[in-house]
């Protein structure tokens, strides 16, 4: 038995153990004590994950859990959108992702960057013997999917487990937590200078064009259904970025989620423009309940919603507004690489 194998057994018979036990969870965002201080020369001894004399730094996590990670983290594997995105824009290659929300690939938007890099399972179920074979040094993951403590204790046994956000929160923070955990802080900041200066610029054009005093709606279909993209995701964020406005219906935060509306209100997706896509009708826990998350699924989802009562009668369709896009770009989460490419395609598609 391997070094790999021996350690999940172990986790897993730990965990069966503890639930007998029924030992509740610490609540997410919990007061955690500070950490020591990372003094330079500090290194690694019986760590899992990280070898005996390699250099390390302890810094807190984002519910300032001090965590011990590589100053240099060479095999990093990352569990959600998020930190997938932040890492590749930071030029780190993960030797080992999830799969996109109701996706079976790596997140569509990033296929490009994520060529080659292995699958380890979904944003809802990790297969932790694949993480295990890639002997990481660093697993980087975002509080929703399956990251329950059950699941958190057995990564704890592979490398160390950095948790850089919470769905729902500012996504420069979750950034920047990222940047931190790579030891890249500098070239994070960098990173999101460069994108308010582009995002400043596209705003200036859109307001010069007369976009400033019309609305703009996010919706992702399912079906037969719609669910809006408020303005605490990513897609929302950035419609914000560029002084996008949003109908009154979606003028809100929700719960770090889409919000699912009935036929009844269907009005609520309504605006001057539609930004309208899909997962493919598939969900998280179930990705290949059928679909594509491209612009091809959105084509096929807009004709479905066509043949929905109420559709037809909205002034976006009407007025012929309604602009098809790619699901895993506007209807999920990410980061700065999701979050320039929105902005590149309202520029592409408006002026």
């Amino acid at each position: 038995m391997t070094t790999s194998w021996r350690v999940l057994a172990c986790a897993t018979l730990a965990l069966a153990l503890a639930a007998c036990g029924g030992a509740p969870a610490a609540p997410p965002g919990g007061p955690t004590s500070t950490p020591p201080p990372s003094a330079g020369g500090a290194v690694a001894s019986g760590l899992p994950g990280i070898a005996d004399g390699t250099p390390v730094r302890v810094i807190e996590d984002v519910d300032r859990k001090p965590i011990t990670v590589p100053a240099d983290p060479q095999r990093v594997v990352t569990l959600s959108e998020p930190t997938l995105d932040g890492a590749l824009a930071l030029g780190v290659k993960p030797v080992g992702s999830v799969n996109g929300r109701g996706q079976s690939t790596m997140p569509n938007y990033l296929i490009d960057l994520a060529d080659g890099i292995p699958t380890v399972g979904t944003v809802a179920q990790f297969n932790f013997e694949a993480i295990a074979q890639l002997k990481p040094d660093l697993i980087l993951t975002y509080a929703s999917g399956g990251n329950n403590p059950e699941s958190v204790a057995i990564l704890e046994q592979i490398a160390p487990v950095y948790f850089v956000g919470y769905a729902g929160a500012d996504w420069r923070a979750t950034f920047a937590n990222v940047a931190n955990s790579l030891n890249k802080a500098d070239e994070g900041a960098a990173l999101l200078g460069d994108f308010d200066a582009y995002a400043d610029g596209v705003k200036t054009k859109l307001y010069a064009a007369g976009f400033e005093d019309k609305t703009f709606s996010i919706v992702r279909w399912q079906g037969s259904n719609a669910s809006l993209i408020l303005k605490d995701l990513p897609p929302g964020m950035a419609l914000e970025t560029i002084g996008l406005k949003r109908p009154p219906a979606q003028d809100k935060e929700g719960r770090g989620h889409s919000e699912p509306i009935s036929l009844e209100n269907l009005s609520d997706a309504d605006a001057d423009y539609m930004f309208f896509g899909t997962l493919g009708g598939s969900s998280v826990g179930n990705p290949d309940a059928g679909g594509t998350a491209d612009v091809t699924g959105a084509e096929k989802a807009y004709a479905e919603a066509e043949g929905v009562p109420g559709f037809r009668e909205l002034k976006a369709y009407r007025d012929d507004h309604v602009i098809l896009v790619d699901g895993s770009l506007w209807t999920s989460t990410g980061g700065p690489i999701l979050m320039r490419r929105i902005i590149e395609f309202v520029e592409k598609e408006l002026l």
